[in-house]
């Protein structure tokens, strides 16, 4: 089973918590993302997903002065770098979400989305696939394409008696 480390974006697209929820929306839209870390200073402290804005606007905040810090989830949805896809799926079914904080050693150090796991398992599957086509053609292709010997040939003629 693979292990999510080397599909994780580990440049996180992020704003201050005190930015608003208007401000990361036109961020996450501006670059094509569905997720944005949340600032407290310098270190990241959260993830904030589109349905984490999405559920704060909709709870009646206003996304011009509400603040993104506002809008975090209560507990953070993560995974460690050494999680495997099938780990990372789960935690974002148990959290109901689409992105997932990936951490080491307390401090968030990159994120993986669904459509990250999506290609991890695509990957993985074709790898398994060249794997079966390159046995199939490689050194049991000439014993697989051979005639078939029967086992039933008599030594002095045709097998049959006479």
């Amino acid at each position: 089973m693979a292990r999510i480390t080397n599909h994780v974006v580990r440049t996180v697209v992020s704003l201050d918590g005190t930015a608003t929820c208007a401000e990361a929306a036109r961020l996450m839209a501006e670059r094509g993302i569905g997720s944005i870390g949340v600032r407290a200073g310098a270190k990241l402290v959260g993830l904030v997903s589109e349905r984490d804005l999405l559920a704060a606007v909709s709870a009646g905040a206003d996304p011009e002065r509400t603040p993104i810090g506002r809008a975090l989830p209560p507990q953070l949805a993560s995974v460690p770098p050494t999680a495997t896809e099938r780990e990372a799926a789960e935690a974002m079914r148990n959290h109901h979400t689409r992105h997932l904080a990936v951490v080491e050693n307390g401090e968030i150090v990159g994120v993986i989305s669904l459509l990250d796991l999506v290609e991890l398992v695509v990957e993985e599957k074709q790898w398994s696939i060249d794997q079966l086509e390159s046995y199939i053609r490689g050194g049991r292709a000439a014993q697989l394409s051979s005639p078939l010997q029967s086992v039933f040939t008599h030594p002095h003629g045709s097998g049959l008696a006479a």
